[in-house]
């Protein structure tokens, strides 16, 4: 292991607000880039108010995904406020923006100027529905990153209304994580060229980015995907399935061979002869009726069980986990997936550790959300140079 971050020496801007582009930032920042929080003076980053509160004043979504953070208060509504951030953009590698589409040029600082403030500088840009196009002004979240972007259609059963497929908030992550992919891959670039560029991304984008074979097989045969409940197109059994003691195993037959592997599991190989649903053509055909085979199997017996035979006949299967379960699961414990931190104003907090593992120059969580304004002296007396005077002119003023 090499006793330094990959992003070390980095500095990145995060005026952005509601987890997409601040979760750009934190990974990042997760990584060895400073990473300079900017907020709202006396209001700061919606996510503070954002899910269960606690007794610091600020949420958990706050302290989880605002790590490593150094938080700074600025008005960039006002001349003072342009002007520092401006002072700042001149030090900085990166600035991480997800205001509706001319904000930041509302209040002159669009990336034209910025660009010219500092022609190495990256702006990512994440917004509802990206920087261009007939729907660039419109308003966005995450809900409607899932509905325009194609997900939620397909989420539930056919008979009924689509649901939230798992969390509304899984555009804003998506968009988070192609925003910091998109930031290294225009720091390559600049080492190249000696230039920054900007970052485009609409909260839809990453969605339907991932929808598999959806748009192909429109374009290529006129299908449009329905809702299959837990069920997945072109393959099958490919669910989840009921267990004895009332809990839920996922079992995933990607090919005509798991699925011989299943048969023997449930000791009843005929089911993977050539007459019968051997061929994944026929599987197809009779979908209903394999799931229906599995599932009274399988709610025949215990999970852990199941797990057991699924792994001894090297058939894909997993729990189908709720929090708790993954708080007391061994492998989790393993992979030290859930990280305790000790947070100064909230005690002992368990955060998802980091994502991706690097072997010789890992990441690290260095401390939690901090409080509005907590890196003020840090950042404008240490980088900007302000003295005690200009500090409290500029707070008198409302500008930090």
């Amino acid at each position: 292991m090499i006793d330094v971050q990959a992003l070390q020496g980095c500095r990145v801007l995060d005026v952005a607000s509601f987890l997409a582009g601040p979760f750009a930032a934190t990974q990042l920042g997760e990584f060895g880039a400073e990473v300079i929080k900017v907020e709202l003076p006396g209001v700061g980053d919606a996510t503070r108010r954002f899910g269960t509160m606690t007794e610091c004043g600020d949420s958990l979504p706050w302290l989880s995904e605002s790590r490593n953070k150094k938080c700074i208060t600025l008005d960039l509504r006002k001349p003072d406020g342009v002007a520092l951030i401006k002072r700042l953009v001149e030090q900085s590698d990166v600035l991480i923006e997800n205001f509706q589409p001319g904000t930041m040029e509302k209040w002159g600082l669009g990336w034209d100027v910025l660009s010219a403030v500092n022609p190495r500088l990256i702006m990512v840009r994440i917004s509802g529905y990206g920087q261009t196009g007939p729907y660039k002004d419109r308003p966005g979240f995450g809900r409607i990153g899932n509905a325009f972007g194609g997900l939620s259609f397909l989420a539930g059963y056919p008979d009924r209304a689509p649901v939230t497929p798992g969390s509304a908030t899984i555009p804003d992550y998506m968009a988070g994580i192609y925003g910091a992919m998109g930031t290294l891959l225009a720091m390559q670039a600049r080492e190249k060229t000696g230039r920054g560029q900007m970052v485009d991304i609409g909260l839809y984008e990453p969605i339907f980015r991932i929808l598999d074979e959806l748009a192909p097989a429109f374009q290529k045969a006129g299908y449009v995907r329905q809702r299959m409940g837990p069920g997945t197109v072109n393959v099958v059994p490919h669910s989840h399935y009921p267990t004895k003691d009332g809990r839920w195993i996922a079992i995933a037959c990607t090919n005509d061979k798991i699925f011989s592997r299943l048969a023997e599991a449930m000791e009843r190989p005929e089911l993977a002869g050539a007459d019968s649903w051997g061929p994944l053509a026929n599987r197809e055909r009779d979908r209903a009726l394999v799931d229906e085979t599995v599932g009274a199997w399988t709610v025949r017996f215990d999970r852990a069980e199941l797990l057991r035979m699924c792994e001894t006949s090297q058939v894909p299967a997993g729990p189908v986990y709720a929090i708790d379960e993954i708080f007391e699961d061994p492998h989790y414990a393993a992979r030290e997936n859930i990280l305790t931190v000790r947070d100064s104003r909230v005690g002992e907090l368990s955060v998802p550790n980091l994502v991706p593992r690097l072997s010789d120059t890992p990441g690290a969580v260095k401390w939690l959300g901090e409080a509005l304004g907590a890196h003020n002296d840090e950042i404008y007396k240490g980088i900007l140079g302000l003295g005690d005077a200009e500090l409290t002119r500029l707070k008198g003023a409302g500008v930090i």
